[in-house]
């Protein structure tokens, strides 16, 4: 149905629909706003009402507590297990494709791939049970490493910690490689917030060549290297056209460098409409988890050692795509484009 050029949903969608778009657009409203919005309401309370006590008590539980994101974050089962993460991840559908088994005994660094507007499906992979990581890998605890700026915000941290989300940090990582029983999957979105940048339906922009910390981190700690590819990641918001070396993009960048985070100019579809808005569009997830890189424990790896284990990564990774990039919708002719 059609009014004013927009391309409404028909009232007759069943209720399931209809929750799997709310859970979606819950989670990236969240996202986005729920940071600032505790901010700004302690803010609030702690200057306009006379219950200032409590955010003040609440700024010196944060600063006992300031290190938990790097030391493991405080993950629990009841926040991963809840029924809206089933309904986030039927909604476009999301899907977690095990290739091979992995040793629970052992530590890994998931490599993710693509960064993605909103990393929808790495959040629903590694910090929900939305996909059934701990059916597919049963022994395995799985992190997701953000950006530290996450956990700056008053509530929103401690609501997002208990997802299992923790401190994009060498010290984080090293915390929860350290473990020597194993069973520890650190997820690392490998391109960053500028890999955002590149998120367009059709790219398969990596921005990989460059990063090589969680390489000298796998060697220091001899953890396995998974690379990990979700198709659809990129297909999920148009983005105004900002290819490099534009104005926007130069802005972008800049903007990137200085606060930490990218601030792509995007669209989706919305609760009731099909043609913009927030919510992402319905398109497939399908998040491909190659087969690990078995790394030998090495304290002191030298330069030359870290960059041919990034080498193995990165075939790993191009390997994994070529294999089963047309099964999930990519073009024979379409490859990886690596980029700094």
């Amino acid at each position: 149905m059609k009014i004013l050029g927009f391309d409404f949903a028909p009232l007759n969608i069943p209720l399931s629909r209809r929750l799997e778009t709310i859970s979606v657009f819950t989670f990236t409203c969240c996202f986005l706003f729920l940071g600032f919005g505790c901010l700004f309401f302690c803010l609030y309370v702690l200057l306009f009402t006379r219950y200032y006590y409590l955010p003040l008590a609440y700024f010196a539980y944060y600063l006992y507590d300031r290190e938990t994101p790097a030391r493991g974050g405080r993950g629990h089962q009841l926040m991963r297990h809840l029924k809206i993460w089933k309904y986030y991840a039927n909604f476009f559908p999301l899907k977690l494709i095990k290739t091979v088994e992995l040793d629970p005994k052992k530590n890994y660094i998931f490599g993710c791939h693509p960064h993605g507007i909103l990393c929808y499906s790495h959040f629903g992979n590694f910090c929900t049970e939305g996909s059934g990581f701990s059916e597919l890998f049963p022994g395995l605890t799985s992190y997701l490493t953000v950006l530290s700026g996450q956990f700056m915000f008053p509530i929103f941290r401690d609501c997002f910690m208990l997802t299992g989300a923790v401190e994009v940090s060498k010290e984080s990582i090293s915390y929860l490689l350290s473990k020597e029983t194993g069973g520890n999957a650190v997820s690392v979105i490998i391109g960053g917030a500028s890999e955002a940048l590149d998120a367009n339906p059709g790219n398969f922009t990596v921005r990989a060549t460059k990063r090589k910390g969680f390489c000298r981190l796998a060697l220091k700690y001899g953890a396995s290297l998974v690379p990990v590819y979700s198709f659809g990641e990129n297909d999920l918001y148009v983005q105004v056209p900002n290819p490099d070396g534009s104005r926007l993009r130069k802005f972008q960048d800049f903007c990137t460098k200085r606060l930490g985070f990218s601030p792509p100019i995007f669209h989706g579809r919305g609760i009731f409409n099909y043609n913009f808005g927030l919510v992402p569009y319905r398109r497939p997830l399908n998040s491909v988890v190659g087969a690990p890189i078995n790394v030998e424990k090495n304290e002191n790896p030298t330069t030359e050692e870290v960059d041919d284990l990034h080498d193995r990564y990165l075939k790993a990774l191009t390997e994994l795509f070529e294999k089963h990039k047309v099964k999930y919708g990519v073009s024979e002719n379409d490859h990886l484009v690596f980029k700094d």
